[in-house]
């Protein structure tokens, strides 16, 4: 099996990253690794399966991403993941939301890691793709650096084939998700450490980075980077990244308009489907992030997305109001 390059990778994110998204994502860049949303395992074993796990092939490499306890489960989650194409599994350990803690999985499972050992090795045994954590450096007080680096031996030696650390501790009671992504503070020195630690080992860093130049700068210490809110914020930072990180010979960077005209066709094939354009909309809303004009094409796009009947055209007017 050929090695994933995981160099620059999206994270996975509720609400966010999925298959529209995905699709507009990878219109960005070829190398880009992308991540669904996380999946319960339960959702999988007792749900729609092709609402859940269908994606285009474009949005190869892609990884699932699972929330779940159960090795047994887990295992067998993986193997239905397998046979829909996925190109990596990978276990959330670093959730911190109430209802991700009252199924027993996300961030609580790092006070449990011979649990994540076992889930990773039965997922291990269960199928050929590579199995990967995403987790924390800690949570509440079990955050000391003896126990980052015993979780991670762990791992590593249940199989896992690469580690993808939020470089922030979780406080499990007394911060929400999205304070739990701001309010603890970022270790990235940790996350460097641990890759000295571990030098045969994949290391990838997630938290906090805004950048392509934070990116070049952390990728001298650890084998990848992942981003999450920023480029579904500013989704164009994406443009250049196939030449400023995988190192493509540099070219004229494709126009937010081409981006567009590239995204369309997928788009009315959803529509033709009865797909509403505001389920789409939402995640394009950020191309014009930073542009003179900005403001009027995500007012345009929100005040007319939701409109019955609404098309492609929508956004075309949204582009006339930005112009060059």
């Amino acid at each position: 099996m050929p090695s994933l390059d995981r160099r620059f990778c999206i994270a996975p994110m509720l609400d966010c990253t999925d298959r529209h998204a995905r699709y507009f994502l990878r219109l960005f860049s070829k190398h880009i690794f992308l991540y669904t949303e996380m999946i319960t395992t339960q959702a999988i074993l007792y749900g729609d399966r092709d609402y859940l796990l269908g994606f285009d092939e474009t949005e190869h490499p892609l990884a699932v991403q699972l929330g779940g306890s159960d090795p047994t489960e887990l295992a067998e989650v993986a193997r239905i993941c397998a046979d829909f194409g996925y190109d990596e599994i990978n276990l959330n350990v670093g959730c911190p939301s109430d209802r991700v803690q009252s199924g027993a999985f996300g961030a609580c499972l790092m006070a449990q890691p011979e649990r994540v050992a076992e889930c990773v090795t039965a997922m291990k045994a269960a199928v050929e793709l590579p199995v990967t954590v995403k987790h924390r450096t800690g949570i509440d007080d079990q955050d000391s650096w003896e126990q980052l680096l015993s979780f991670t031996q762990m791992q590593i030696d249940a199989g896992v084939d690469a580690l993808i650390v939020h470089a922030r501790k979780a406080w499990l009671s007394g911060l929400s998700p999205k304070q739990n992504r701001d309010v603890p503070p970022l270790q990235y020195d940790r996350v460097y450490e641990l890759k000295q630690q571990f030098p045969d080992h994949d290391i990838i860093l997630n938290g906090g980075i805004k950048t392509l130049d934070q990116c070049a700068m952390h990728l001298q210490q650890v084998d990848g980077v992942m981003l999450g809110r920023e480029p579904y914020a500013n989704p164009y930072l994406l443009a250049s990244v196939d030449h400023e990180i995988f190192g493509e010979k540099a070219g004229s960077m494709p126009t937010r308009e081409q981006i567009l005209q590239r995204f369309y066709p997928y788009l009315q094939s959803q529509l033709d489907r009865g797909m509403p354009l505001t389920h789409i909309v939402r995640h394009i809303i950020g191309l014009y992030h930073g542009q003179p004009n900005g403001r009027l094409w995500r007012r345009h796009l929100s005040e007319n997305a939701f409109k019955k009947g609404a098309g492609i055209e929508v956004i075309e007017q949204a582009v006339s109001l930005v112009g060059d």
